[in-house]
């Protein structure tokens, strides 16, 4: 099937602005606009459009690009939206305000001139009469940038929209009217056409950066087999292998966009893809973030939430695949940070980001098991009262009543959420240690919930995990170290080939407990096994396939959490109906003594329509310029 877009005759080249004290950072700033005629005369201006290619991924690491930070159930926002994050448009579908006149968020219309840019690259860099000064070796090299970046920007269309034209070339200027309608391509055409521009791409991409001082943020061998085997995984999940409610999906042409048949192979081929991932990551060198210590003295559990912490903001860690240094605001960390000292300023530390209680009894006990499963620990009254104690003073507050549901958790409960009552280490520790340290206070007028209206944090929990622990918020001033976006990383692709095993085979496999139990050391909970089988009211869930993929789905819940993969893993599995259809709760945070804050009380009741909303809605204005187009089931 020939697959066409659109041409275009000159190309805006998109000017993404750094930091001056980001200057480590992969630069895409073209100096000027430049046309076709000019673009591949010279080396120096190819790169710049080189760099085009690369200026239209994805903002992931800024509150307003990532649609999974405010999409769904993980992080909910303020009643009132103001400030910063008037432009968090991801917050209208999780209040189940998507539409067919105006999507939010709507890439359909956006990422294909993103796909143009890097077909235009292509047909002029594979040509070796263009850019005479251009070596072979980085010839090839930039080809195999650009491939992945095309695969890349198909993938994000296909993960949002299903079945979509693959578009592998330009349709020349003189192109038919009949030439420029083009039709969707059926689902696991797209993904064989994907997958193959990926292996395509990754054989001529460096195994890592080399040059740290102007390199960093380009893509490599890991990144692109990384991003396969997230695309294997998610075309073998239940939402596109066999759903039947896609069934009578077709085409204009009666071409079914889904099969209807469950493939198990599926399963195997992201195992594979997860597997490959894995060694050529493992092979550079890159593994689990431990957290190396610092100059002052910090107790053993504070080094262990800063080793869970600081895999998300150390810049450039041993754990990052893929960091996308496009996403460098101050605003994140502020939209998350909470107001720690009495008098803080709160205009620089937001506290609006907050994580609905579901997300808080998501997170383990300190046994490594959920709160409803330990049968040594008691959580069936969560807004019970209980007073910290010294031995307790690194999580939570010596003295300080709280209530029952932040007591007993893991480290990665610590670590991720600050709570009224909750310990909050930051390098500027007032005492210079994690003894005595900062301690949030976020009942009803105390300094962490102040009730400026618009700036406040919704239910009671504050996303402590997105901001870096050089993060200063006094009395007077707040300043921000950035970081780049972790867009994939290594825990993430141990998570996906534990639970492609899980699915590709009968029974669990030795294989999927050696990778979920290297994320659980990190997080200082037991292996899998001892966990369940000492600690948990159903000891052999771990020995089923069933209970494995709860097992799997919850940690990849935990681990994950408040990186935006909760809102696509909850589509691909086919839960959003079940969990998006449940009311946002949290803490009685316009109460001011711990008996009535620690009351329970709904927020929003969310609404999630199936099967429609499991798939972005195309425009509908589209459907008048192109008529061969299809409209997702349900809209």
């Amino acid at each position: 099937m020939k697959h066409k877009i659109i041409a275009i005759t000159t190309l805006l080249l998109l000017v993404q602005v750094f930091f001056s004290s980001c200057k480590k950072y992969l630069n895409v700033v073209p100096d000027n606009v430049a046309t076709i005629d000019n673009a591949f005369a010279l080396r120096i201006e190819a790169e710049k459009y080189l760099f085009t290619c690369y200026s239209y991924l994805p903002q992931d690491g800024t509150a307003t690009g990532n649609i999974g930070f405010t999409g769904g159930d993980e992080i909910w926002l303020p009643k009132t939206q103001l400030g910063t994050i008037s432009g968090a448009t991801s917050w209208y579908i999780a209040l189940g305000n998507q539409n067919v006149n105006n999507p939010w968020q709507n890439q359909w219309d956006n990422i294909p001139k993103a796909i143009r840019v890097c077909n235009t690259f292509l047909e002029n860099v594979t040509d070796l009469s263009k850019v005479p000064d251009l070596t072979l070796d980085e010839r090839m090299r930039w080809i195999g940038e650009v491939q992945f970046l095309k695969a890349y920007y198909h993938y994000v269309l296909l993960r949002m929209y299903g079945p979509i034209p693959v578009t592998d070339k330009n349709i020349p200027v003189y192109a038919s009217p009949d030439e420029v309608k083009v039709s969707r391509v059926p689902f696991d055409s797209c993904v064989t056409y994907i997958s193959n521009l990926l292996d395509s791409a990754a054989v001529k991409l460096p195994d890592m950066i080399t040059e740290t001082a102007n390199e960093l943020g380009r893509v490599t061998k890991p990144i692109a087999l990384s991003v396969k085997a997230k695309l294997l995984v998610m075309a073998a999940s239940p939402l596109f292998n066999g759903n039947a409610d896609y069934a009578g999906f077709k085409n204009k042409d009666g071409a079914s966009m889904f099969s209807a048949t469950y493939s198990a192979a599926k399963w195997q081929l992201a195992a594979s893809a997860c597997k490959a991932a894995v060694d050529a990551c493992e092979g550079v060198g890159m593994k689990l973030y431990e957290f190396p210590g610092a100059a002052m003295t910090l107790s053993d559990t504070t080094k262990r939430q800063m080793s869970i912490r600081n895999a998300i903001t150390e810049r450039w860690n041993s754990e990052r695949v893929w960091g996308l240094s496009n996403s460098l605001a101050w605003e994140l960390q502020a939209i998350c940070m909470g107001v720690l000292v009495s008098g803080g300023n709160s205009k620089l530390s937001y506290g609006q980001f907050a994580a609905p209680l579901k997300m808080a009894q998501l997170f383990y006990t300190k046994n490594g098991v959920p709160i409803n499963e330990d049968k040594t620990l008691d959580f069936s009254n969560l807004s019970q009262l209980r007073i910290g104690t010294h031995d307790e003073r690194f999580y939570i507050g010596e003295n300080y009543t709280t209530a029952r549901l932040n007591f007993d958790r893991e480290p990665r409960f610590y670590a991720d959420l600050g709570f009224d009552g909750g310990v909050w280490y930051m390098y500027n520790s007032p005492t210079g240690t994690d003894e005595g340290t900062y301690v949030m206070q976020a009942k009803f007028t105390q300094f962490g919930n102040n009730g400026t209206e618009g700036f406040y944090n919704e239910t009671g929990y504050f996303i402590k995990k997105l901001v870096d622990w050089n993060f200063s918020a006094t009395n007077s001033a707040s300043s921000v170290r950035f970081y780049e976006w972790p867009e994939v990383r290594l825990a993430d692709l141990y998570l996906l080939y534990a639970e492609a095993l899980n699915e590709a085979n009968g029974a669990p496999v030795a294989e999927e407990f050696t990778y979920l139990n290297k994320i659980r050391a990190r997080a200082g909970i037991p292996a899998i096994e001892e966990a369940w089988t000492n600690f948990s009211n159903n000891p052999t869930k771990f020995t089923t396939k069933e209970g494995m993929r709860a097992i799997i789905k919850q940690e990849r819940g935990i681990e994950l959490a408040f990186e935006g993969s909760r809102f696509w893993d909850l589509r691909r599995w086919k839960d959003a109906v079940q969990l998006l259809n449940q009311p946002i709760t949290g803490w009685s945070i316009y109460q001011s003594t711990a008996l009535s804050y620690y009351q329970p009380r709904a927020v929003y009741q969310q609404q999630f329509v199936a099967p429609r909303d499991y798939l972005w809605p195309i425009k509908q204005y589209n459907f008048t310029v192109n008529p061969n187009l299809v409209q997702n089931p349900g809209w």
